[in-house]
């Protein structure tokens, strides 16, 4: 009898309070401050020198000067932000929020074009 009155006050409780969960799909996430994220380029100011390719711990990025693409595995990236700290033009940042998962790995490639703006990107 005792705990069919404490189960009784519980669902009194939650019955009259607001609920704890959210909207997640209807109101978009918010991150905090200090959320990793995950890596983005402006790929108009990279001069394709390989330093984020060199610094990159799990080998998640493959910058190929002669195509002038640059690619990441965002299976493989740890967002660990070491690419980021080693531009030496900043064209590298961690933006707040995740990529969508994904039934299969994926990488992403972005070919600079002649003029220095963005060309196509593709998912191989």
């Amino acid at each position: 009898m005792a705990q069919f009155l404490s189960f009784t006050k519980t669902v009194m409780k939650n019955l009259f309070s607001k609920p704890v969960t959210t909207a997640y799909p209807a109101a978009p996430k918010i991150y905090p401050e200090r959320t990793r994220g995950h890596v983005e380029i402006q790929i108009e100011s990279c001069i394709m020198c390989g330093m984020c390719m060199r610094s990159c711990p799990p080998g998640a990025i493959e910058v190929k000067r002669n195509e002038n693409s640059w690619s990441i595995n965002r299976f493989d990236c740890v967002q660990c932000g070491y690419c980021v700290e080693k531009c030496p033009k900043k064209s590298l940042s961690i933006v707040p929020g995740y990529t969508t998962p994904d039934s299969k790995k994926s990488i992403e490639t972005i070919i600079k074009q002649s003029d220095g703006t963005e060309g196509e990107k593709k998912d191989a």
